[in-house]
């Protein structure tokens, strides 16, 4: 195989190729396909590249993280959690599985449980963004307005273009009834290319009439 590739599509075909000549299939090439066939959007291709890795490498936490995300893109959630749930237990540490359960507990409305795995993500990744902005997330859904507020202003002092920690700072400020701070983090979120939902932007505009 080459070290470079300027087409996706030879680059599938090389490591294809790759394992159909191998005595001793390799889980990495496997993986790789994997993430070739996701750069495609070629869901079924690539669930199965990973599961031949993981029957190469049973304990691949990175392509059990992996299945876990083409579970999440076709809304099974039981998936996706039991796979981040298997990637963590196998790879000990491991931050993005930690912070895909969350996810999974935040789609549930659970935001205690999502807290739990948080803490876990973030001591072992202390910079993670979607963890810290799932944080913030999971304060809001718990009605600890205060501290949703702390935790997006701590990520944007490291992450100011990071447009959904803007607007669940908004929302923090407008359940605190501070609302022109919140009508500008909503603005500022919007400029940076969130798409704020129409009715937020109405309630917000009501505070003002």
């Amino acid at each position: 195989m080459k070290d470079t590739y300027d087409d996706i599509n030879e680059y599938i075909a090389d490591l294809q190729d790759a394992i159909e000549k191998s005595d001793g299939a390799c889980a990495a090439h496997h993986y790789n396909l994997g993430l070739a066939l996701l750069s495609k959007r070629d869901f079924v291709g690539a669930e199965n590249a990973f599961r031949d890795a993981l029957r190469e490498s049973p304990h691949m936490a990175e392509a059990m993280v992996q299945l876990g995300g083409i579970c999440l893109q076709r809304g099974d959630l039981d998936g996706c959690l039991r796979y981040n749930t298997d990637a963590a237990a196998f790879r000990p540490k491991f931050a993005i599985a930690e912070s895909n359960i969350a996810f999974v507990h935040l789609q549930r409305r659970e935001p205690d449980k999502a807290l739990q795995h948080l803490a876990k993500a973030l001591k072992w990744d202390p910079k993670f963004v979607q963890a810290r902005n799932d944080e913030a997330i999971a304060y809001l859904m718990q009605g600890n307005y205060e501290q949703s507020e702390k935790s997006s202003r701590a990520l944007i002092a490291d992450e100011p273009s990071f447009a959904p920690a803007w607007q669940n700072l908004s929302l923090s400020l407008f359940e605190q009834g501070r609302f022109e701070e919140a009508k500008e983090a909503m603005e500022k979120a919007e400029e940076l290319g969130f798409a704020v939902p129409e009715g937020y932007k109405q309630e917000v505009a009501e505070k003002f009439a």
